[in-house]
């Protein structure tokens, strides 16, 4: 094995984060007097955003559970896919992995699971089932390299500001589609009347 620089340190992505798995939301639906909140699934990762077909859970399942804009979110099974959910707050389903760390940053843990994502792909793809999968161990065998201060600090200046642009420049998308898909109905009915808007 080659020989690390000054300060660095081997470990696994276990060692840098916490991998939630999601619950089987069908187990946890809206009462009768609650407003549900989406299902984050596989298809809504996969799209970025809930929709009319999402599914709901009840809001008061436990605070670990419920996904906010910038959570980074680990596909396990079927897809896999590693992303930052930028669809607005719902409720975390199984397969699927919150990554997060009370000792580490998001630019490492997200880019370090990044890092693991083809070679998990080409395991779940030798098992012998149509949906394949990681297993916690894999996560245990995932190498990861932890940087002395200096060059973390380095590195994250770095890496840092363009995860941040990437999950504020999705929030404002999902912002602007909004309003798009509340106006667009309304000049086409006449509702909004633009023959008075001046463009100079």
């Amino acid at each position: 094995m080659q020989s690390l620089p000054d300060g660095w340190k081997q470990a696994s992505l276990i060692d840098i984060a916490d991998y939630l798995n999601g619950l089987a939301m069908q187990k946890y639906r809206p009462s009768a007097n609650e407003i549900g909140i989406p299902v984050l699934k596989i298809k809504e990762l996969r799209q970025g955003c809930c929709d009319d077909n999402s599914e709901f859970c009840s809001p008061s399942i436990k605070s670990d559970y419920i996904i906010h804009d910038g959570d980074v979110i680990f596909s396990w099974s079927g897809s896999l896919l590693v992303d930052f959910w930028c669809g607005g707050i719902c409720g975390l389903n199984q397969h699927l992995f919150k990554v997060s760390s009370s000792n580490y940053d998001k630019w490492f843990y997200y880019a370090w699971t990044k890092h693991h994502l083809d070679r998990f792909i080409a395991v779940a793809a030798d098992k012998a089932t149509t949906m394949g999968h990681i297993k916690r161990d894999e996560l245990a065998k995932a190498e990861v390299l932890i940087p002395n201060e200096t060059d973390y600090n380095r590195i994250g200046a770095l890496l840092q500001p363009i995860y941040d642009l990437i999950i504020s420049n999705r929030i404002e998308n999902k912002k602007l589609a909004e309003t798009r898909d509340s106006l667009l109905p309304k000049l086409m009915s006449g509702e909004i009347d633009m023959s008075e808007v001046d463009y100079e």
